[in-house]
């Protein structure tokens, strides 16, 4: 055993110089490979950092996204029904406007035919004619007194005296007659400018309502067209989030 032993003993050679150089080569390459290993991959680890920071980011931004697309629509279906009640109160304007317009145009009608029915026109042109008749008999109840019979004289004062009281009588009837037709003129008057007064604000309500109705239609479509630009922008988030996951 001890003859074996030292047999290997003998047979065993120290290392050369030139693989101790070799070995402190690949030793140092190896040490170069660690450092660019660890390089990489604290590089990959910022990298990795970075993209979970944007998806966290992105994620926010959906969620913002999100939050307006759903505060969009709420007011989206709140101008809608803001425009169906304006609609609706037009409409009722409208009716309104239309129930006092055939309100007024009745009561017009009926005032026409009420003036075509007054017949004190009538009654001026026959007193009228009646007084040039009395003139016609005056003249020649005034040639009859020529006549010496007393009597005559008598029934024709008393005539005249008959047909006097019937021409003040005409005249006072005459006078009422023309004040009521200048108050029925002057209402006829104040009727026509309150109508003219409400044509004009109704017309001035139905610019209004139309302004009203077309600016929330106008917002109506630019919030839908910001609702549509914001959901092409999380829908191209989403596909961003999909594509780096």
């Amino acid at each position: 055993m001890r003859s074996s032993d030292s047999s290997q003993l003998h047979t065993c050679e120290p290392i050369s110089q030139g693989q101790h150089l070799a070995s402190h080569n690949e030793l140092h390459e190896l040490e170069k490979q660690r450092a660019s290993v660890f390089t990489e991959t604290k590089e990959t680890e910022r990298q990795i950092y970075q993209q979970d920071v944007a998806i966290e980011n992105s994620k926010l931004q959906c969620e913002n996204l999100e939050t307006q697309i759903k505060s969009l629509h709420t007011e989206n279906v709140k101008l809608k029904f803001d425009i169906e009640a304006t609609q609706e109160d037009f409409e009722e304007c409208m009716i309104r406007y239309n129930e006092y317009y055939a309100k007024i145009k009745v009561y017009k009608d009926s005032l026409e035919a009420e003036a075509s029915k007054w017949s004190f026109m009538t009654e001026l042109h026959a007193k009228r004619e009646l007084v040039k008749k009395l003139k016609t008999m005056k003249e020649e109840l005034r040639q009859d007194l020529q006549n010496p019979e007393g009597n005559r004289i008598k029934q024709v004062q008393e005539d005249i005296s008959k047909l006097k009281n019937n021409i003040i009588t005409i005249k006072e009837s005459i006078i009422e007659k023309a004040c009521f037709l200048e108050e029925e003129k002057k209402t006829h008057e104040k009727l026509r400018r309150e109508i003219e007064v409400q044509h004009k604000r109704y017309g001035a309500i139905l610019k209004r309502l139309h302004c009203q109705v077309n600016k929330l239609q106008s917002n109506r479509r630019q919030w839908q067209w910001n609702i549509q630009q914001l959901e092409q922008t999380a829908a191209e988030l989403r596909r961003c989030i999909a594509m780096k996951d």
